[in-house]
């Protein structure tokens, strides 16, 4: 019996035919941290359109976190190649003590600058 034969319960998930989870070879995620104010509080996220999602903290487009508490502020970020390594980055940075997470915007963005502008050009 071939695979075109098998029930589709019976089939293998993936076969002859692209996944929609395969990841897009040229798109590239962020992690980021937003802050209220310097050293205020603070929200670390991960998306794979920096802009977009900032912009939506921005307005408060999204109930949540960072519109209960007015963290509107992109104050750091990094790029990164695939989906996994920001997840990983940001699940890392999500654990670090706060202290760690200021040196962190320290040494990019020592005057905490918002970064949101030098995204939209």
């Amino acid at each position: 019996m071939t695979v075109e034969e098998r029930p589709l319960a019976a089939r293998p998930k993936c076969q002859d035919r692209p996944s929609q989870r395969e990841p897009a070879l040229d798109r590239t995620y962020y992690v980021y941290i937003l802050a209220s104010a310097r050293n205020g509080t603070l929200y670390v996220g991960v998306t794979n359109d920096l802009a977009r999602r900032v912009h939506e903290h921005r307005e408060g487009l999204a109930p949540g976190f960072t519109r209960t508490y007015s963290v509107k502020h992109l104050v750091w970020y990094e790029a990164l190649p695939t989906a996994l390594e920001a997840i990983d980055t940001e699940k890392r940075i999500k654990r670090w003590r706060r202290a760690w997470k200021l040196d962190l915007i320290e040494k990019q963005n020592p005057r905490w600058l918002d970064l949101y502008p030098t995204l939209i050009g």
